[in-house]
């Protein structure tokens, strides 16, 4: 045997075995306790996940909030306690309120806002007593032992996405070139009070620029003080126009508009300086309640410009006086004022409009009523083709007439012992066209659109559609003697005085022997009977309903965000035409003498030339209106956002989620 053969052998090594079993005992008792302690703080930590997800869930379900009353942070508390979590010292549990936010990587965060209530956060914690496993770190590490372990949980829910519809009456303006940028910077100029000098292609590049709404209305927030969020307050806020561009400046700029676009809004921000504060709500409207999401949606930036100046001017008593040569009228004044504003863009949930198309909750757009009055002076009328020969032959028919009548006069008046003496007597005065002017008023606007009905796919079948029944536009016209003070009033229609063709009048002349003078002031209009002309009437409607799906010609209404789908809606007929049509059914308006006028004896003779005089005026007051209303429709009203012609209505519709309230965080 080789010497230390021993201390490798068996006798040696004995109790080897022993210590492997009780260090693999030991090893798997620190495993079973960490298994046993990690499984213990992982029911916890299930258990107190519950607990808010529950009460997240049952707070936006019961419509909870975090307005005074904090009845969201009640209904979470009242799910905790049904669910065995007691807030004590030990058990926390936070109620917040907010919206969603999904970034353009479509990862979604809350933001906090008291006054939103489109998601709701609940976070809880728990103290528990140390793990063994924390025990084992602390062991290893400079920190003091911990006797305590905190459990943190938080929960996020939120409503289903509701269904969103917008609609708006979009601009017929299709570009903007040197002779309509003529046109609008002295409109402009005359709707804010200020000096409008843009250039057509500042004019273009604001038709050609979109401006998401939301990061409008949360900028316009933030400069009105406003918290953010809270859309209905901001709509009712009032503000100036200079702040209300200034807001679209800002965004537009971030968003990289070009700089013709950004001295643009620059130089309406000065022109609209000294205009009347408005409240953004009264041409934008939003339906109670509309989350963020649904605010994500895209307005045409000169819709939103037209709307905006067609409200401060509608809030003003000033009416814009447009230069004579303005629209190729030479001898014509042109005023205009914006009567009622529009309301070009209507976001909402189409569900809650279907349910009552025109109450609180309809979305509902429309074109606004502007008031425009032509006074056309007689030297444009004598100018008028046709128009000279028929007042020579309304003159050479009504002479004979008119001479019967004064030697009537001066016979009656020999044998008036009032008019021997000096005394004061009546003598026919007569007077043919005697205005100078003729005034033409034309109420414009009043198209209308809101949404009745909407489809949606269910799961993987059908499409989606979108309803609007839409009125288009109404004109009313009138014609005759208008008071240009009393014109434009926004609380009543303006009045119509018949416009005098023959004026048989009456004046007090003191004579001797037919030898004096007589009083014009004295004059009474229609004394002796005549002739005048009026008309007060209204251009028929047209009434369809404008159906955007995928089973019409019309392609199915675009995703908010998108470009929306577009639909003409047509009157019958063609409006100029439509005046013509109703301008030959005038009637001319007879007038009988006053009193008991000797002189009204002979009116008979004059009443039965009235046919003759109706055949040769009325075809040229006819023939001379609608070249008067041809630049009217076609370059003043559509350069407001209004054309007669027809009416473009755009939609968009994004179909929302189904279900009940749902985790999102």
């Amino acid at each position: 045997m080789l010497p230390g053969s021993q201390l490798n052998g068996p006798t040696r090594q004995r109790g080897a075995i022993g210590l492997m079993a009780a260090a693999t005992l030991s090893l798997a008792l620190v495993l079973m306790l960490l298994v046993v302690d990690t499984g213990r703080l992982y029911m916890e930590q299930r258990k107190l996940q519950r607990v808010v997800d529950n009460a997240a869930l049952e707070a936006i379900s019961r419509g909870g909030n975090c307005l005074p009353g904090l009845t969201a942070a009640t209904y979470a508390g009242q799910s905790a306690l049904r669910n065995g979590y007691i807030v004590n010292a030990g058990n926390t549990l936070a109620t917040t309120c907010g919206m969603l936010v999904t970034a353009a990587s479509g990862l979604r965060t809350f933001t906090l806002d008291a006054t939103q209530s489109g998601a709701v956060r609940v976070a809880a914690s728990r103290t528990l007593i140390s793990s063994f496993a924390g025990g084992v770190q602390a062991l290893f590490s400079a920190a003091p032992v911990s006797l305590n372990t905190t459990l943190n949980a938080s929960a996020v829910a939120a409503k289903p996405q509701p269904t969103i519809a917008q609609l708006n009456i979009r601009s017929t303006l299709a570009s903007v070139d040197t002779a309509r940028s003529n046109i609008l910077n002295p409109l402009f100029s005359g709707l804010l009070g200020g000096n409008v000098n843009l250039t057509a292609l500042g004019w273009e590049g604001l038709l050609n620029t979109d401006i998401n709404l939301l990061k409008y209305l949360d900028r316009l927030a933030i400069n009105l003080n406003v918290a953010a969020g809270n859309y209905t307050q901001l709509l009712n806020t009032q503000a100036t126009v200079t702040q209300l561009l200034q807001a679209a400046a800002t965004v537009v700029q971030l968003d990289g508009a070009t700089a013709q676009v950004i001295t643009a809004l620059g130089q309406l921000q000065v022109a609209a300086a000294n205009a009347a504060p408005v409240r953004l709500g009264e041409i934008l409207q939003l339906q109670t309640g509309t989350t963020a999401a649904g605010l994500d949606a895209n307005l045409q930036l000169l819709q939103l410009v037209q709307g905006v100046v067609q409200l401060a001017n509608s809030k003003s008593a000033v009416a814009a006086t447009l230069p004579v040569n303005v629209l190729g009228l030479a001898g014509v004044t042109v005023r205009v004022k914006v009567i009622e504003p529009p309301q070009f863009s209507a976001i909402g949930d189409p569900a809650r409009a279907k349910a009552d198309p025109l109450g609180p909750d309809r979305i509902y757009v429309r074109t606004a009523q502007v008031r425009t009055m032509l006074s056309v002076n007689l030297p444009v009328l004598s100018g008028v083709t046709g128009l000279g020969n028929a007042v020579l032959g309304l003159v050479g028919t009504l002479t004979p007439t008119l001479n019967a009548l004064l030697s009537l006069n001066l016979v009656d008046t020999l044998n008036s012992l009032g008019c021997l003496l000096g005394a004061g007597c009546e003598q026919l005065d007569p007077k043919l066209l005697p205005s100078p002017q003729i005034d033409i008023a034309l109420d414009a606007g009043g198209a209308e659109s809101y949404v009745t009905d909407f489809r949606c796919p269910t799961g993987n079948t059908g499409s989606k559609s979108l309803t609007a029944h839409t009125v288009t536009s109404v004109a009313d016209l009138m014609l005759g003697k208008i008071d240009p003070t009393l014109a434009f009033s926004s609380a009543a229609k303006p009045t119509v005085a018949p416009l005098p063709l023959v004026d048989l009048g009456i004046v007090t002349c003191h004579k001797i022997l037919g030898i004096g003078t007589c009083n014009p002031a004295t004059h009474v209009q229609f004394g002796a009977g005549g002739i005048a002309l009026k008309l007060d009437t209204s251009v028929a409607e047209n009434t369809q309903n404008l159906i955007f799906s995928s089973n019409t010609p019309f392609a199915t209404p675009a995703n908010l965000k998108l470009p929306p789908s577009i639909q003409s809606a047509a009157p019958t007929s063609n409006i100029v035409g439509s005046l013509s049509n109703t301008l030959a059914g005038i009637n001319l308006i007879v007038y009988k003498p006053v009193g008991s006028n000797p002189l009204g004896a002979v009116i008979t003779g004059v009443a039965s030339l009235i046919s003759d005089v109706s055949t040769r005026l009325l075809p040229v007051v006819t023939g001379l209106i609608s070249p008067l209303l041809d630049p009217l429709l076609n370059n003043l009203l559509s350069s407001l956002g209004i054309n007669l012609m027809d009416v473009d209505v755009g939609a968009n519709m994004t179909c929302g989620q189904t279900g009940k309230a749902y985790l999102v965080i």
